[in-house]
C-alpha cells in the first residue's frame, strides 16, 4: 500500500486488465523464484511503526499531510486516517546488535514527528488504538486525501455495497455500523519485516505463525475502543470486522481480507497464488511496459505487489525487486507502542522464536490450535490459555512465555544476535510478564483509576512513555 496511485477511479475493464496482469506475474513469480541462488543472502529486518498524531489534550489530531510536509522525512508516508502516519525504518541485518539499532531510529523518527507535530499544534502518541477516538473520527473528511485511500475506499465499496457491522464482545459489548473503511484507521501497530530465501520461506512463515500467539499475548496495548473494555488487544477484532469485503455473496469464502490464515503453507509462491484466486483486486494501477528481458534487475511485479498490499494477512508474504530481488515475511500483529524499547523488545521475542522454530516441524503441530492460540491471546493476553507443541494441556499464556524466552533466545543465538543484545531484549518481556504489566494492563488500571477519563490516561501514558523506559516500570 505504500506504492503511488495514479487516480481514485477505474473503469471495469482496467478491473479486467488488472487481473490478467495478475495472472502473467505469478508465471513470472514462479519462474523467478525457481531461479538458482534467487533471493539468498544474508537475513535482514526492517519495521514499521504508525503513530497517533493528537492535540495536547489527547483527542485525535487530523493534520497527517501538514505534520509530514513539516518534517520533510522520506521514511514518513501518509496512513489512511488524517490523524495517522506511518514511519518506515532502515533496513539492516539480523546478525550483530540490529535491536539497539532499531531502538536508536524509533527514538528518532518519533521525535522527528513530535517536534513536526508541535509545530501544527500537536504531540505524537504510539499507542495500538488511541482511546480518545470517537464515531465523529470516522467519516470521509478524516480519511487522508490521497488518491491511493479514495481508490480503495471505492474499490472496496464495489466489493461490498452493505455497510460494514463491527461486533466485539470483549469485557464489554461494541456493535456499530459504518459505511465505508474509515475505521482500519482506529488501529496503527508495529510491523517487522524477515527478508527469507525462498527455499527456507514456508518454515519460516509457519513458525512466525505459531510464535505470534504467545508473542501478541505478552505484548497487548489496544484494550479499548470508543469506552469500552474489549479484548486486550482490540486491534485484531477491529481490523478484522473493518475490513472484511465478504458481502452476501461472499461469505462463503473462508478467509477475511485481514485473517490469521487457514492451514500450513508449503511455498512462498502457494501464498501469492491463493491473494489472486481468492481476493478481488480493489486497487487495478497497471504499471507502465514491462520490464525488457535481460535487463539484469528483478522484475518489478508492480500489480502483484499492489494486489498483495491491499490482502492484510497478520503474517505476509512480500516480494521487494530490490537488490536483485528478495522475499520477505511480515509480521504484521503486534501493537504499536508503548515505548521504543517495548516494541524492540517484542520483536526480539517473536524473531527470536521463529528462528528458533524454524528448524522444527511445526507443521505436525495442528493449524487449528495456532489459529487458537492467535485469538485467545488477543481476547484475554496474558491471562490466554495456549496450547503449544510437546504440551498434554494448555499452559496460561504468561506461564508459556517465560518457558519459551530460553527458546527465542536460542533462536538469537542461531541467527548471530549479540548475546548481550539477546539478554537485555528478552528481560524486558521477562520482567514484564512476571509483573504482569502490558500497555494493555496499564492502560485498563489508568481508566479505572481516572474515571474513565480518556484524555487524562492519554495524556499520562504520553508522559511516561517519553521518559523511554518500558512499560512493565511504569507508575500504576
Amino acid at each position: 500500500m505504500g506504492q503511488q496511485v495514479d487516480k481514485d477511479r477505474y473503469s471495469e475493464a482496467e478491473f479486467a486488465r488488472f487481473g490478467e496482469r495478475l495472472g502473467e506475474q505469478l508465471a513470472e513469480l514462479h519462474e523467478l523464484l525457481a531461479r538458482p541462488g534467487f533471493g539468498t543472502g544474508p537475513a535482514t529486518i526492517g519495521a514499521e511503526v504508525e503513530l497517533f498524531l493528537t492535540t495536547p489534550d489527547g483527542h485525535p489530531l487530523p493534520r497527517n499531510q501538514e505534520v509530514r510536509d513539516v518534517a520533510g522525512d522520506d521514511r514518513l508516508t501518509l496512513e489512511l486516517g488524517r490523524f495517522n502516519l506511518e514511519a518506515n525504518l532502515t533496513p539492516l541485518p539480523l546478525a550483530g546488535r540490529p535491536f539497539t539499532a532499531l531502538e536508536r531510529e524509533l527514538h528518532e523518527v518519533v521525535a522527528k514527528v513530535d517536534a513536526a507535530a508541535a509545530a501544527e499544534g500537536g504531540q505524537v502518541v504510539a499507542i495500538g488504538i488511541l482511546p480518545t477516538l470517537s464515531e465523529l473520527d470516522f467519516s470521509h473528511e478524516t480519511m487522508s486525501d490521497e488518491s491511493r485511500y479514495r481508490a480503495l475506499s471505492r474499490g472496496m465499496r464495489r466489493l461490498r455495497v452493505e455497510p460494514y457491522r463491527v461486533r466485539i464482545h470483549g469485557a464489554e459489548k461494541l456493535e456499530l455500523e459504518v459505511k465505508g473503511v474509515i475505521l482500519e484507521s482506529a488501529n496503527t501497530s508495529w510491523q517487522i519485516h524477515l527478508r527469507t530465501a525462498p527455499g527456507d520461506f514456508a518454515r519460516v512463515y509457519n513458525a512466525a505463525q505459531l510464535a505470534t500467539g504467545p508473542v501478541l499475548a505478552v505484548s497487548g496495548n489496544s484494550p479499548t475502543f470508543m469506552g469500552r473494555r474489549l479484548w486486550e488487544e482490540t486491534r485484531i477484532a477491529l481490523f478484522e470486522e473493518s475490513a472484511d469485503d465478504r458481502d452476501l455473496e461472499r461469505l462463503g469464502r473462508r478467509d477475511r481480507r485481514v485473517a490469521f490464515g487457514s492451514g500450513w503453507v508449503e511455498s512462498a509462491e502457494d501464498l501469492f497464488a491463493a491473494c489472486v484466486r481468492d481476493y478481488e483486486p480493489i486497487l487495478p494501477m497497471t504499471s507502465q511496459e514491462p520490464q525488457a528481458p535481460g535487463s539484469g534487475q528483478a522484475p518489478a511485479l508492480a500489480e502483484l505487489r499492489l494486489h498483495q498490499g491491499t490482502v492484510w494477512q497478520w503474517n505476509r508474504p512480500v516480494y521487494d525487486p530490490a537488490d536483485g530481488g528478495h522475499l520477505r515475511v511480515e509480521m504484521r500483529a503486534l501493537p504499536a507502542g508503548p515505548t521504543a524499547v517495548d516494541m524492540v523488545a517484542n520483536s526480539a521475542f517473536l524473531l527470536g522464536l521463529t528462528s528458533a522454530l524454524a528448524v522444527e516441524p511445526v507443521e505436525e503441530f495442528p493449524f487449528s490450535s495456532a489459529y487458537r492460540n492467535f485469538y485467545r491471546a488477543a481476547i484475554d493476553g496474558l491471562d490466554a490459555s495456549l496450547c503449544w507443541p510437546g504440551l498434554q494441556e494448555d499452559k496460561p499464556a504468561a506461564e508459556l512465555a517465560l518457558e519459551l524466552l530460553p527458546v527465542a533466545r536460542a533462536g538469537l543465538d542461531r541467527v548471530g544476535v549479540q548475546p548481550e543484545e539477546s539478554e537485555r531484549m528478552l528481560e524486558i518481556i521477562r520482567e514484564r510478564v512476571t509483573r504482569r504489566r502490558t500497555g494493555s494492563v496499564w492502560q485498563r488500571e489508568a481508566l479505572a483509576a481516572m474515571d474513565g477519563d480518556a484524555a487524562r490516561v492519554v495524556t499520562r501514558y504520553r508522559e511516561l512513555a517519553l521518559t523511554g523506559e518500558p512499560v512493565h516500570t511504569w507508575p500504576r
